[in-house]
């Protein structure tokens, strides 16, 4: 029996850069019950890329094009307020790719109008979706109580300086890369972050960041210290976990889990691979197709955007502690 929706949800992306090729390709290969009716880009008209999907440069027009039933946006941070904004104004659900907005202040504001309206929202936290992340968090509770964490990620070097409504906006690797981590910490702990401290290099005058080094504090005591840094090879993303119990490493890079208890006996899992951008389209399409909640809601993409602000307050004070 062919149990696919008879009439697939039609799919507005605002953003074919890079990134939003991925999204792209599983929207036009990978999905049966959603399919791409309209794409968003700088260069507007005509149809994409072989394809009789038509190509729009205004994103107004395209929210309001009727073939277009919930939108994607995986644009720079500077340009998600005013896309989120204008779905919302006509109750189109929509899927942010993370950082949910430029600021916490812009976050604030969308998940705000997106409650207001009763319009679904949800956050690409893809690393959610990480198979490795996905057994890590499986296994934590198996250490006991957590004590601590430290989480690393090191990803190529890459032209960091985006376009937003009004110009050129820098875009740093805390914003860029460290939200997922600041996110991972809420997802992994079930707790929320209580307070920051961070550094930042360079200094903020100087340009966008390369480097962050930060020391969080979450409701419930657990310390996490985040490295996170753009490189100009060797990408890097582990985390270590210790509990009253035990121990548990995990790299996504490579795959890896490795759990040690107090007894000295270890296991090791090699975990298989699997699209997050794939997972979290699906999870988006389904919690539209059934009016519940998505996975990742607006309000985690904000609580993430929130604790980089209070890092960056940190910084700009060398370091100081910062309570959210």
């Amino acid at each position: 029996m062919d149990n696919r929706p008879a009439t697939p949800l039609g799919i507005g992306l605002v953003g074919v850069g890079r990134h939003g090729t991925r999204y792209v390709q599983h929207l036009l290969h990978d999905l049966d019950g959603a399919a791409l009716t309209a794409v968003c880009r700088k260069s507007g008209g005509g149809t994409y890329a072989g394809t009789n999907i038509p190509v729009f440069e205004d994103y107004r027009a395209m929210i309001a094009d009727p073939r277009v039933q919930a939108v994607v946006v995986v644009t720079p941070p500077s340009l998600c307020h005013p896309i989120c904004l204008t779905a919302v104004e006509v109750g189109k659900p929509l899927l942010v790719e993370k950082p949910l907005g430029l600021n916490g202040q812009e976050a604030r504001s969308m998940v705000a109008a997106a409650t207001q309206r009763d319009v679904l929202l949800m956050t690409a936290q893809t690393m959610r979706f990480d198979p490795t992340i996905l057994l890590l968090r499986e296994q934590l509770r198996t250490i006991g109580p957590l004590t601590s964490a430290s989480l690393v990620s090191h990803i190529e070097t890459k032209a960091n300086v985006m376009e937003g409504t009004q110009g050129p906006v820098a875009v740093g690797a805390l914003l860029e890369i460290g939200v997922h981590l600041l996110d991972l910490v809420r997802f992994l702990t079930g707790e929320e972050i209580s307070s920051v401290q961070c550094t930042i290099t360079p200094a903020s005058i100087a340009g966008p960041e390369t480097g962050v080094r930060a020391e969080l504090r979450t409701s419930g005591g657990i310390s996490c210290a985040l490295d996170v840094a753009r490189v100009e090879a060797q990408r890097v993303g582990r985390t270590e976990w210790s509990g009253t119990e035990g121990t548990i490493k995990a790299d996504w890079v490579t795959r890896t889990v490795t759990r040690v208890v107090n007894d000295g006996t270890s296991r090791t899992w090699t975990v298989a691979p699997h699209p997050t951008i794939l997972a979290a389209l699906q999870a988006f399409i389904h919690a539209v197709r059934t009016g519940t909640a998505p996975p990742i809601t607006g309000l985690d993409g904000c609580l993430a955007v929130e604790a980089a602000d209070a890092c960056y307050r940190s910084a700009a004070r060398h370091g100081v502690a910062v309570n959210l």
